[in-house]
């Protein structure tokens, strides 16, 4: 049980999302907390031998300055993750009043990541419309002096969101002239001014037939006018971003054939996001690395940010959380790896070199780094294997009775009997007595057919009945069934066109690795890989010499999680 009050000298500030703070405001709350202490209590988690503030940072930083560490201050304490305590003071935050919109956009980018790029949820989860909320991601876009600016009161919410629409070398200059005007020029002045600056022709990414007589281009405004915004830029927006849309959109179903997931990234996106690297400070290691671009959350990004608009970023992964945890485990593998080297040295008394010492490290690196590999695979994978695992599990079943007659008794006391599927029982009884069974009716209609049946029909008959509850059982007992029987799905599935058709070229990278291709083919596997996808599939099926029998795929084993 924890208390309701705690001295501050055992609390410790968290990342609190508002990075500034009106000195009027706090001083007021100084005076009350002074006054009459701290009424609404704050929420603390536990944290190695104290607490750490999740939210209510300004009650915090009042308290201790009007009454210093020995102050009990009302608490709310609970156990929450790094990750549970990072989203909660996001939204607490934000739900209050007085936070400023920059600091609002950053809160709201970290949400949206952590639910997997949704702006609906991110906005259920926020309390905000979906408008608001894509009125503040838009925000992100602006260069970080000018979210500042905007923190800081220097610059009103409209300034901001007529900036974020200009590329990040344009936004400072802009930044630096509204600041330097001896009066802050309006929102609509400002607006005329961004006009000129925004929607360059010569950045289009959409093909500019039509505007070159567009009355909307402005290089056709002399002629109207006598005097043009400015040359060679686009005055309609709504029509830009229609175009601007079109053109993304296509550039991004011209990668689903290279990549499982591809995304187009707009302003405020940038945490759903992060660059899959295998070393470094970041990486993820080798093997975990190889695994992860067979995921379903590797892919690319198409930028939809102003002044990288309709660029192409690849390799990169989409489960910002995952790719934390992996990065998280690689460290701790990499730290207990040379822990236990140092170990070893020093109970053999010291004598290897440095050099082999790192080289014994590294490989004890490796080996933790294979235990660990994970990948999310994408929902047609999953599909289709576990649609193959039936089948094989159905076979093994059908080729092996005494199996067979034990697996039904077992499904039987299990409750699966229930899974017996009718329509697989009266295949089979038609193709070996020629005679369809009643569509309707009980058992007892059925039983007359049977009565008249051979000993041998019906002893074939039985032995379909286990193998038909593959059809219809749940996943994990379907694979806890195969492990227990020890099913080679070897000797009843092989590489073939079907599955790699659902693969990604990345995907097919990989599962070349995996299987042995790439190395059998040494330089020719890059030029093999150039082609297209189709032509990619045929090759990798008949690549000479290679032998395919008993080679599986890691995202097809059924011992897999």
């Amino acid at each position: 049980m924890y208390p309701n009050q705690i001295p501050l000298s055992q609390i410790v500030v968290g990342n609190n999302p508002r990075r500034f703070f009106d000195p009027a405001e706090m001083n007021e709350l100084v005076s009350s907390v002074r006054e009459k202490g701290v009424i609404q209590p704050i929420l603390v988690r536990p944290l190695n031998d104290g607490f750490q503030v999740v939210a209510g940072g300004r009650r915090y930083a009042a308290a201790k300055q009007a009454h210093g560490d020995d102050y009990e201050i009302p608490v709310v304490v609970r156990d929450l993750t790094d990750a549970e305590a990072e989203e909660l003071a996001l939204i607490e935050n934000v739900q209050r009043a007085d936070m400023s919109p920059a600091e609002e956009a950053e809160a709201a980018a970290k949400i949206l990541a952590r639910c997997d790029g949704d702006r609906e949820e991110a906005a259920k989860r926020l309390g905000w419309t979906r408008s608001t909320l894509d009125k503040r991601l838009a925000l992100m876009n602006c260069a970080q002096p000018v979210r500042d600016a905007l923190v800081e009161r220097k610059i009103k919410l409209g300034h901001a969101e007529l900036i974020a629409g200009l590329s990040k070398d344009k936004q400072e200059g802009v930044l630096n002239a509204l600041l330097k005007a001896p009066e802050l020029v309006s929102v609509a002045e400002l607006k005329v001014q961004i006009q000129k600056l925004a929607n360059a022709l010569s950045a289009a990414i959409f093909d500019k037939t039509d505007c070159a007589g567009c009355p909307h281009n402005s290089g056709n405004q002399q002629a109207l006018f006598g005097e043009a915004v400015d040359d060679g830029h686009c005055t309609n927006r709504d029509c830009w971003n229609t175009k601007t849309d079109q053109a993304l959109e296509a550039k991004k179903e011209s990668l689903k054939d290279e990549f499982p997931e591809v995304r187009i990234v707009r302003p405020g996106e940038n945490f759903t996001v992060i660059k899959l690297v295998a070393e470094g400070a970041t990486g993820v290691g080798e093997d975990q690395a190889q695994a992860c671009r067979s995921c379903g959350k590797f892919g690319a990004a198409i930028s939809a940010v102003p002044g990288k608009v309709g660029n192409v970023f690849r390799g990169l992964c989409f489960d910002a959380e995952c790719n934390t945890q992996k990065v998280k485990a690689q460290q701790e593998s990499t730290l207990a790896a040379a822990k236990a080297v140092a170990e070893k040295t020093v109970g053999e008394g010291a004598t290897t070199s440095a050099a082999s010492n790192a080289g014994s490290a590294g490989k004890s690196v490796q080996k933790a780094e294979k235990k660990q590999t994970e990948v999310q695979d994408s929902t047609r994978v999953k599909d289709y294997r576990v649609k193959v695992w039936r089948k094989a599990l159905a076979k093994h079943l059908a080729s092996n009775p005494q199996q067979n007659e034990r697996v039904l008794i077992a499904l039987a006391m299990a409750g699966e009997g229930r899974n017996i599927s009718d329509k697989t029982v009266k295949t089979i009884f038609k193709a070996l007595t020629q005679q369809d069974a009643p569509a309707t009716g009980g058992p007892d209609a059925i039983y007359v057919l049977l009565a008249e049946a051979s000993d041998e029909v019906v002893q074939k008959l039985i032995r379909t009945l286990a193998p038909s509850v593959a059809e219809g059982i749940d996943e994990y007992k379907l694979v806890a069934l195969m492990k227990t029987l020890q099913v080679d799905l070897a000797a009843y599935w092989k590489l073939n066109d079907e599955y790699l058709n659902l693969l990604t070229k990345s995907e097919i990278e990989v599962i070349a690795e995996q299987v042995g291709i790439k190395e059998h083919l040494g330089k020719d596997f890059a030029k093999l890989m150039a082609g297209k996808k189709d032509e990619i599939v045929k090759k990798i099926l008949t690549v000479d010499g290679f032998e395919y029998a008993g080679k599986l795929p890691g995202n097809m084993l059924y011992g897999k999680k």
